[in-house]
């Protein structure tokens, strides 16, 4: 009978030296927070919320044994607009100044084993947060408001002067009344500049707006 019980205490014993049936810490679930961040608003330039930032945090969810922790230094951050708003490798984003709108940022972990080294399936692992820039409509001023629309395929950067616009999609500023415009067109990356439409000059990339007394819009198009 004494044999029996030695016997059941080495096999306790050896089962607690196994890996408990490849079911290692495992993880199933990232969190970012915030999950969405505004930057700017209607009555400010684009241009001035260059700079501003805001330190995410990625929480991840594991399994055997279930437990929440911090992996913002474990995830790879990715901004599927870094025109509008760039995320570095701790998770810091900043909005460039350069255009407005909605961008996804993500942290992604890839991983072909959990961390005890086993094998495991949902090897990839992504969250995701919104981070928004206001488009500038207004300055509250009363002056008109100059608008620029960018509706072609490719993609590119408007400035102006006097100073007020400076974007990648779609914004406008407000100017005093009287005041002549240019805008300067420039395409980025593979795209090339196709046309401006309702100015009252062009010149090559440049478009001018004279004596803006009334609220418009022109249009950029980048191909």
């Amino acid at each position: 009978m004494i044999w029996k019980y030695i016997a059941l205490i080495l096999i306790s014993a050896a089962a607690l030296l196994l890996p408990s049936c490849g079911h290692e810490q495992q993880l199933t679930l990232i969190q970012i927070q915030p999950s969405t961040e505004t930057f700017g608003a209607s009555n400010i330039p684009v241009i001035a919320n260059a700079g501003s930032n805001v330190q995410l945090k990625a929480l991840g969810t594991y399994i055997h044994p279930p437990v929440t922790k911090d992996i913002t230094n474990s995830v790879v951050w990715s901004s599927n607009t870094p025109g509008m708003v760039m995320v570095n490798t701790t998770g810091l984003i900043t909005a460039t100044g350069q255009a407005c709108g909605g961008t996804l940022i993500s942290a992604t972990v890839t991983t072909n084993h959990s961390i005890g080294n086993i094998g495991s399936t949902g090897a990839i692992v992504t969250g995701f947060m919104t981070a928004n820039v206001v488009c500038f409509t207004s300055s509250g001023s009363g002056g008109p408001v100059l608008t620029v629309n960018f509706p072609g395929p490719g993609s590119g950067t408007i400035t102006s002067s006097p100073s007020g616009l400076s974007c990648a999609s779609t914004c406008g500023a407000t100017f005093p009344s009287g005041t002549t415009v240019t805008l300067t067109a420039a395409p980025t990356g593979s795209s090339t500049f196709g046309s401006w439409a309702n100015c009252d000059s062009v010149s090559g990339l440049v478009c001018t707006v004279t004596n803006l007394t009334t609220s418009r819009g022109v249009t950029v198009t980048f191909n």
